[in-house]
Formats: C-alpha cells, sequence, structure tokens
C-alpha cells in the first residue's frame, strides 16, 4: 500500500474510528482477573493514541510532500548505482554532447495534485553520468502541443524540494502547475517545462547536492544527467540561456549552488528561504569536511570566482532564514552576476509551504523577464506585497548564527535543522 496513496489515508482514518470506539463500548464491559483487564485497557489506548499519531503524520506528510514511499520514510531507499570521481566538472571526462540520446518511457504520475492542469508525467531515469538511477517528474505547458507551437522549443526550470522532500512536492504542496497554467495561457509568464528530479538519492542524509566519490554524484544527477534527459525527449531550449533552477530550504541552497558553479548549465536561480554553507542543514554530506563545505557554498564560489558568473539570482526570505544569506551573496556579487533579494516580513509565515505557495507566481514572472522570454504582464512584486519595499538594506544579525551560516563562518554546533 502507497505511503501517499488514497487507500492507504482512508485505511489510517478507519483505524483512528475504530480506536475511538473500542474503549468507548468495552471499557465498562471488560471482564476476568484484574490485571487482565488493565492490560486490555492500556492496550486500546496504545491503540488510539498509535492510531491518532498515525493519521496526524500521514496528512501532514501528503500536505507537505516530506517522504515519498516507504523506503524513504525507514531510511531503505538507495538510488545510487555508482559515485566514480568525475572531475571538478563533474563529467568525468565524458563528451556529454556526444552521448547517444535515449528516449525515455513515460507514464502519468501518481499522488495528489500529480492529476491537475493537464497531468504530470514521470519516467525513470538512468544516469549515464551521475550513477544515480531514480525518477523525474515532468509536466509541459499548455502551449507545447498546440501546432502553433510545434517548431518552438520551451525553456526549462528544474524544481527542487527541501529534506527531507519529495520531488512531487512542487506540484502537490506547492500546486506549482495549478498556479501556472492560466498565467502561461494568459502570456504572463512564459511557458515553461517543469522538471522535478529526486533529490533524496541516499537513506537517511542530504546530498547538499554535491559530488562526493564513492558515495553521490548528485551535481551531475542534477546539472547533466537530468537536463541531458529532458533535451533528449522533449523540445527544450538549450542551456544556459534556457535553464533556471529553483528550489526551497535544502533545494534552494542547491538551486544556487548549482548556478554559481555551473553559469554554463544554468542562467538563473531561485531560492526561498534558502542558505550559502552547506552546514545548514545538520544531515548534509556537503557538510563533512571543511573542503566539502567551502566547495559547495555558493558564497564562497561567489566571492572567488575568477571571473563573475553571467547568472541572476532571486532570493527570498525572512530574518534569519534566508534573508541574510541572499545579502551576503548581493555584496559579493560583481557584473554580470545581479543579485536580487526579497525581505519577508514574519506575519508572511515561517519556514513552511504556506510561505513559498504564494511565491511561486512571483518567481516565475522574475525567471520570465530574466531568461529573455518577454515581458510579463504586470509588475514584478513580492509575496510580501507593500511590506517588501520596507526591505532593510543591510544584515540585522550581526555576528549571530544566521549571519555566519550566511557568510560560510558557522560551526557544524551551530547548525539548525531545516524541513
Amino acid at each position: 500500500m502507497s505511503l501517499t496513496g488514497t487507500p492507504f489515508l482512508y485505511t489510517t482514518v478507519l483505524l483512528a474510528v475504530v480506536a475511538l470506539i473500542l474503549p468507548l463500548v468495552l471499557w465498562s464491559r471488560m471482564r476476568g482477573p484484574k490485571s487482565l483487564r488493565i492490560t486490555a485497557r492500556v492496550l486500546m489506548l496504545l491503540f488510539a493514541q498509535g492510531t491518532a499519531v498515525t493519521l496526524v503524520f500521514v496528512l501532514v506528510n501528503n500536505q507537505n510532500n516530506l517522504y515519498d514511499n516507504w523506503a524513504d520514510l525507514l531510511g531503505t531507499g538507495d538510488h545510487v548505482q555508482q559515485a566514480a570521481d568525475l572531475g571538478r566538472d563533474g563529467t568525468g571526462g565524458i563528451a556529454v554532447t556526444r552521448l547517444p540520446r535515449v528516449r525515455q518511457t513515460f507514464s502519468a504520475a501518481d499522488g495528489p495534485g500529480m492529476r491537475a492542469a493537464g497531468g504530470v508525467r514521470v519516467t525513470q531515469l538512468r544516469g549515464r553520468v551521475s550513477g544515480v538511477n531514480a525518477e523525474v517528474y515532468v509536466w509541459l505547458p499548455p502551449q507545447y502541443g498546440e501546432p502553433a507551437y510545434r517548431n518552438k522549443k520551451f525553456p526549462v526550470v528544474e524544481l527542487l524540494p527541501g529534506y527531507p522532500g519529495s520531488a512531487k512536492a512542487w506540484f502537490g504542496s506547492l500546486k506549482a502547475h495549478e498556479q501556472l497554467l492560466p498565467l502561461m495561457r494568459s502570456g504572463r509568464v512564459a511557458p515553461f517545462i517543469l522538471v522535478a528530479p529526486r533529490t533524496n538519492l541516499l537513506a537517511g542524509v542530504d546530498t547538499g547536492c554535491a559530488n562526493i566519490p564513492g558515495q553521490v554524484n548528485a551535481d551531475t544527477w542534477l546539472s547533466i544527467d537530468v537536463p541531458k534527459m529532458v533535451m533528449d525527449n522533449f523540445r527544450a531550449q538549450p542551456a544556459p540561456q534556457g535553464w533556471a533552477v529553483a528550489g526551497y530550504s535544502a533545494g534552494a541552497h542547491c538551486a544556487v549552488k548549482l548556478a554559481v558553479a555551473h553559469p554554463d548549465r544554468y542562467r538563473a536561480a531561485v531560492s526561498m528561504s534558502g542558505y550559502n554553507d552547506p552546514i545548514g542543514e545538520r544531515d548534509s554530506l556537503a557538510a563533512q569536511t571543511p573542503a566539502l563545505r567551502a566547495a559547495n557554498n555558493p558564497y564562497l564560489l561567489l566571492r572567488r570566482a575568477a571571473v563573475p558568473p553571467r547568472i541572476a539570482l532571486y532570493l527570498s526570505g525572512e530574518s534569519g532564514d534566508g534573508y541574510q544569506a541572499g545579502m551576503a551573496l548581493e555584496a559579493v556579487a560583481k557584473a554580470p552576476t545581479t543579485v536580487r533579494v526579497v525581505f519577508l516580513p514574519r506575519s508572511a509565515g515561517g519556514h513552511t509551504m504556506a510561505l513559498w505557495r504564494p511565491q511561486v507566481d512571483t518567481v516565475f514572472r522574475w525567471l520570465t523577464l530574466q531568461m529573455g522570454q518577454g515581458r510579463a504582464k504586470g509588475q514584478d512584486t513580492s509575496v510580501a506585497g507593500a511590506a517588501a519595499g520596507t526591505t532593510p538594506r543591510s544584515p540585522s544579525t550581526g555576528g549571530s548564527t544566521h549571519a555566519a551560516l550566511a557568510s560560510g563562518t558557522a560551526s557544524r554546533a551551530d547548525a539548525a535543522r531545516r524541513p
């Protein structure tokens, strides 16, 4: 029975109802020795508590797309077949453009929201360079199948969830495709292909979207294998001009890191409530050593770049949760790198889907403009509305943990878990 399926949800609801009724019916009717009656009543109470906790977990998991299946929940999933040392560029010397085209088989994706707005399709991809074997979800814009666009190539946005998080989250929890469908039809947002690859590749750890020989080549999976598959199977614009990457929480960190590290593969990146130092996620493999942290910290990569990358960055967050990280990047960015930082007040919400879901409209209008897809109609405003106009222009946490995370000077003891 699928962890996120309707049958399992209904089963947990039924068991919770049964667990509530049992004590009401049997509590005073128990017969036998006192010890037996006490044991039976304790078991009924434990059953009621267990079913209630299970039901709450299922509802929260379905709402936030934290765990996609039982293997993710139990920590038994492993999607890495091999993790060779692929070198600094992550290709292992392979001429990726010369690899033969591989046609993938796609099917309709299951789960909450996956059938809406024309439906999301899924394929199982064996990464020929990364050694990763995992699912990739794809949603096509409404114009893709129209005769007038039969010769058009479409821009692509790669969507990354937080940790723990399912690749389905952008469609199930954030409802990105449902929000964007009418905007694309009206011309207010460009017709982007949306691609959501699995990022939870190893059991119980966050890969940090890093290449770590012997463990995982997550960077190559996301920036080489997945784009190659999309280019092979869809009318997608070439990199970097036609490609962007967006994420929230741990996925926000990955999005910025990928764009800064690979300006030849991405033109723009969107970060919602992200961080720069990988230690912002205490379970990140990229935070294992000082060398790995430095190699996967976009702040340090941008500051040390011999030639400023031609990329555009959009970073939003509250004070202490994404805002300082954005300000740190803005402080070291040099042309042609551009950085837009959006300050979100506490009243906008916390580190949850409720904060990120309303930003989908805004960030895709921004992507439309930054990627040369024409001018979106209407103004480019933040989710915070007028409050965004009061953005403080300097970090307000001087010397605090969050400022350290922004600049890359935090210690592991300072790190806070981010969902």
